[in-house]
């Protein structure tokens, strides 16, 4: 039995064609399932095709990628600018906009109208609540958390996030799917940061302290978790991959929402959002980046 038929599903919408969009949809095509890749801007859309196709073109190149995945997911994958149609048929839709609340609920609601009915809606959040988003449409035990990591094509974990209303059936389906895509999935409940955000985040803004006190460098704070305790990349390094304008959002949403200390961003780090030192995506971070 195929991925797409044992989950129900055989067409997934993917809303956003960012970092993490347009790697979401890259794994769904190559499991099998039909996608449909929607963004408001034409040009985002052309650069992630582009993406995916090198990232396959790579994955070939390495002997990752059988070329018949390859071919089967580019021909599995197509682009839109009209909401509607990333929404009619697809039996599993995941919002991956900018994490900003107001603009996921406004997609959620109209998701909401323009889906089939039995269709899943999920999102990609790192930390906003899934609660909130579930409560803009009229389908909450159909909505759910799928958080991916960046990049999505290599990165294993799949953040299955259940609100008080979704139902054991939804979170079947995105365990199906996630499977399907390769991914070790974890199911958590809807709390501010969940499990993996919440980690990641009290490591990251623990560093930035021991930065800012002369603990020690940056390349060294980063070696000690590469080598004292396996992490792949210290939380400096994973800063600037993820964005510090995003790790900022998270740490000022984790500190609105709890009023916790220990969540407050620092000013090193507010200070290098606002001078446009957002990480690898502007060649300067807690490192500098050579993108080409």
């Amino acid at each position: 039995m195929s991925p797409k038929n044992s989950a129900g599903i055989e067409r997934i919408g993917v809303v956003g064609a960012g970092a993490m969009g347009h790697g979401i949809a890259q794994v769904g095509a190559m499991a099998g399932y039909e996608v449909v890749l929607y963004d408001v801007d034409d040009t985002a859309l052309e650069k992630a095709v582009a993406r995916i196709r090198a990232n396959l073109d790579k994955g070939v190149k390495l002997g990752k990628v059988e070329t018949s995945v390859r071919e089967r997911a580019l021909a599995g994958l197509t682009t839109t600018t009209d909401l509607e149609t990333a929404a009619a048929g697809s039996g599993l839709i995941i919002e991956a906009a900018p994490e900003k609340l107001d603009l996921k609920q406004e997609i959620f609601a109209e998701l909401d109208r323009l889906a089939p009915g039995d269709a899943v809606l999920a999102t990609n959040t790192s930390s906003l609540s899934v609660t909130r988003l579930a409560a803009a449409t009229e389908r909450p035990t159909q909505v759910l958390g799928m958080h991916f990591f960046n990049p999505v094509h290599i990165m294993k974990l799949l953040e299955i996030v259940r609100t008080g209303y979704t139902s054991k059936s939804a979170i079947a389906s995105a365990r199906t799917v996630g499977e399907a895509m390769g991914k070790t999935c974890i199911v958590v409940k809807d709390a501010p940061g969940f499990a993996s955000s919440r980690l990641g985040l009290i490591l990251g803004m623990e560093a930035i302290r021991m930065l800012e006190e002369g603990v020690a460098s940056v390349e060294d704070i980063d070696t000690a978790m590469e080598l004292g305790y396996g992490h792949p990349m210290g939380p400096f390094r994973l800063a600037d991959l993820i964005g510090l304008d995003v790790r900022l959002h998270i740490a000022e949403y984790m500190y609105n929402e709890t009023g916790e200390e220990r969540w407050r961003p620092s000013d090193l780090l507010k200070r290098m959002v606002a001078d446009g030192k957002l990480g690898k995506k502007t060649g300067e971070g807690f490192y500098r980046w050579d993108n080409d």
